[in-house]
């Protein structure tokens, strides 16, 4: 399969959280990137915020992440500038990584108040343009100020951050009872096309530190990434057990979509137009041998935990909503909780 580092890294020299160039890299083409990178399951949105802890609002408080109540209005929601109720909930998001906005709009789409940190301020800036708020920083460099958040999220971009000390500062933004939640895509598409990449990409980037991987790795690696991500959710001490969530998905490409895709992966995000046609002819011309177009199936794999504990690391005022329990429906528009597992995601296209 071709290498989406951003989604799934492969194992370069050192490691990834400290490639910075390769992390950065994203925003040459922060239009594209946005256009072409799938979003995630509805599910899994719906279950991170059903399973999150929500700020109450009264007619008194103002909302949005981080900001301690003050008198004088409703805070807006985030969601096409409709007031929140008094005594209503609204979950804060930290999005960490937020490239363009693609998960943090759909957190913002059922209602949420999200905050984005991205690196690169060429993808913050399509994300704000897209209606998101971001903060330009790394993740470990990012100052909380005194806010907390019910759900930190990182959709394609926890392996950037380092791992252990990216868990002990979620833990330090996190309410009590907030979730972490690590998650990405695994892209499986036909061995004719994966191969005709890996040979090209091989030929027009001879030195590429991303050589040395089959052009298909089984979900078995992906998942063993994840298991890793636990690791280090474990090693900070600061949460529960971690568990680990998969969602199957069908998904058709052209041609000309699966070609708009691949230039936002990492190892072609710093091709000049030369050895990218160099690699994008060969894949153009094996999708064309299969009819111009193929279906494929990928895998969104989670890694997420609760933070453990009774009190603030970060501060924070607002009174706090605990997630409903096992079995029971969540806020409007969320699914009930489940356990995860195979299958457990839609099996369509969306």
């Amino acid at each position: 399969m071709p290498t989406l580092p951003r989604e799934q890294p492969e194992q370069p020299p050192v490691e990834a959280h400290l490639a910075r160039r390769i992390a950065e890299s994203f925003g040459s083409d922060a239009a594209r990137y946005d256009r072409a990178r799938p979003g995630y399951p509805e599910e899994l949105v719906a279950r991170i915020v059903s399973t999150s802890p929500t700020r109450i609002m009264s007619a008194t408080s103002t909302a949005g992440p981080g900001r301690t109540p003050s008198p004088g209005s409703i805070e807006d929601s985030g969601r096409s500038g409709r007031p929140l109720g008094p005594g209503s909930g609204v979950l804060d998001v930290l999005d960490v990584g937020c490239g363009t906005g693609i998960a943090g709009r759909q957190f913002l789409a059922v209602g949420c108040s999200v905050l984005g940190v991205e690196p690169d301020a060429r993808m913050a800036a399509r994300a704000r343009a897209t209606g998101l708020r971001v903060e330009v920083a790394t993740f470990e460099d990012w100052e909380p100020a005194g806010r907390t958040f019910g759900a930190v999220v990182a959709a394609q971009s926890w392996h950037w951050v380092d791992p252990v000390a990216g868990a002990a500062k979620a833990a330090q933004v996190l309410l009590p009872g907030g979730r972490l939640a690590v998650f990405g895509h695994v892209y499986e598409p036909p061995a004719e096309v994966a191969e005709a990449f890996a040979a090209a990409y091989r030929r027009a980037v001879p030195d590429s530190p991303f050589h040395g991987q089959p052009a298909r790795r089984p979900l078995s690696v992906y998942r063993a990434m994840y298991a890793k991500v636990a690791d280090g959710i474990r090693e900070s001490g600061r949460f529960g057990e971690p568990e680990q969530w998969r969602f199957d998905r069908v998904r058709t490409y052209t041609r000309d979509q699966w070609l708009d895709l691949l230039p936002t992966t990492g190892p072609l995000t710093g091709l000049g137009p030369g050895p990218l046609a160099e690699v994008l002819g060969p894949v153009g011309d094996a999708v064309d041998a299969l009819g111009g177009s193929f279906t494929m199936s990928f895998t969104t794999l989670a890694t997420t935990a609760v933070r453990t504990g009774g009190s603030l690391d970060g501060g924070g005022g607002a009174a706090v909503r605990s997630p409903s329990p096992p079995g029971s429906t969540g806020s409007p528009g969320t699914a009930p909780t489940r356990p995860a597992g195979p299958g457990a995601g839609p099996g369509a296209p969306r």
